[in-house]
């Protein structure tokens, strides 16, 4: 049993904030109902390749992007644009627990399934509406999207090397973090207003934007500017209150050391063989090393080109300093700590019995992360969910009018009763 059965979520959402969240709610056992486009489904559907492999080893038409953030998922494809496509999504609203959607601020008016429309059919009704900048402001009815949103920010003043170096200038985060955020965000604002129906009585409307989210998740830089009135600048891989905290070179790659503290550096030193570092008052304390990090980080810098990365990674290690090397994908995926944690799983598609996958980090006890199955194909769940609201007659006439699509013969296929 999942830790959100019974919980029914309608999907509206497409590309990655929205269907991020709506993955997150599905792990964890509830009943996503994902509403996609006759013949084209959510835009990501086409954003390959890499597209996923079938069991002889052949390309599908199922890209690894879609495959990331729609699992567990059911698929549905209805053509919102029109009467009867809306009247159906009605149908499942009147008996879902949350809504999420990922539309332009105020499109879904027109076709009454914005909140005020869908709460008055259900008043316990969760909406959860992610837009780039609100539903309020004067950008509210701009469209958002990730990259624009990390340069909006400020994320990306604060990412990459310092201007006057070589590869110096602004740069975005290798994946579209904005959206991550967001969908976490609003994974957490659902929960919390399902729980708050339990008191109320009634469900409410949460209004989640791409730039509040990203401005939320500046933390600590945000709050250096608000406390100096200094803005950030960008530092590379170097920390702007701890010091070392950052790459360096060893004779062979680039290592990480993370010294977060007075004691870690003292281990650190004498680990590296390095005690005299301690001996100088500049070095002793941090806000010391951050003062005169100038002259420290040329010293370590110099000393670590003497010996190979994984040799300064088992010394320091040894002391409980924390030390990394830098993975490839590929390496990080195989790492046995990952293994061990189950965080690659098979999860079965029906083109693909062993389609690998990133597991949930989510570690529960007593309610553990189900895959039940892959990201679905486009209307693949049309007749288990809408034989629930119209009979297979009804669902022929709307599949022949182009209103709900499926590859299937409805009036003759019996995989459903």
């Amino acid at each position: 049993m999942g830790a959100l059965q019974g919980i029914r979520v309608l999907d509206l959402s497409r590309v990655l904030a929205g269907p991020w969240c709506g993955q997150i709610l599905a792990d964890l056992g509830a009943e996503v109902i994902k509403i996609e486009r006759p013949k084209v489904g959510d835009d990501t559907r086409m954003w390959g390749p890499p597209w996923m492999l079938d069991n002889e080893g052949a390309a599908t038409r199922e890209s690894g992007y879609y495959q990331c953030t729609n699992r567990n998922k059911y698929s549905v494809a209805i053509d919102i644009a029109t009467e009867q496509g809306q009247e159906l999504i009605r149908e499942i609203a009147k008996t879902a627990d949350v809504v999420i959607e990922n539309y332009k601020a105020g499109s879904l008016e027109k076709y009454g399934l914005d909140y005020a429309s869908l709460n008055q059919l259900n008043p316990n009704l969760v909406y959860c509406s992610i837009t780039g900048f609100g539903q309020t402001g004067p950008r509210a009815e701009e469209p958002g999207y990730d990259f624009i949103i990390q340069g909006m920010s400020g994320l990306m003043s604060i990412t990459g090397e310092k201007d006057e170096s070589p590869s110096g200038g602004a740069q975005k985060v290798g994946v579209a973090v904005v959206d991550i955020q967001t969908g976490l965000y609003a994974t957490v604002a659902i929960q919390a207003a399902l729980l708050a129906r339990q008191h109320t009585g009634c469900g409410q409307y949460i209004d989640l934007s791409l730039l509040d989210v990203q401005v939320a998740t500046l933390a600590n830089q945000g709050m250096n500017y608000l406390t100096s009135g200094v803005a950030p600048k960008r530092m590379g891989n170097n920390h702007p209150n701890i010091v070392p905290y950052q790459t360096f070179k060893a004779k062979d790659k680039e290592f990480i050391i993370a010294c977060g503290n007075d004691k870690q550096f003292k281990d650190l030193c004498i680990a590296i063989e390095l005690p005299k570092l301690l001996e100088d008052k500049k070095f002793q304390h941090n806000q010391d090393r951050v003062k005169h990090r100038d002259e420290l980080i040329p010293l370590l810098s110099e000393y670590f080109l003497t010996k190979n990365a994984q040799d300064w990674v088992a010394a320091i290690h040894a002391v409980k300093v924390p030390v990394g090397v830098i993975n490839l994908i590929e390496d990080a995926l195989h790492e046995p700590q990952i293994q061990f944690r189950n965080m690659v799983v098979d999860v079965a598609h029906p083109l693909n019995d062993q389609f690998k996958m990133i597991g949930s980090p989510i570690k529960l006890s007593n309610t553990p992360i189900e895959y039940k199955h892959a990201a679905p194909q486009l209307g693949e769940h049309m007749l288990k969910i809408l034989l629930q609201y119209k009979t297979r007659e009804e669902l022929a006439s709307l599949q022949a009018k182009g209103i709900i699509d499926s590859s299937i013969n409805i009036l003759f296929d019996d995989s459903v009763a």
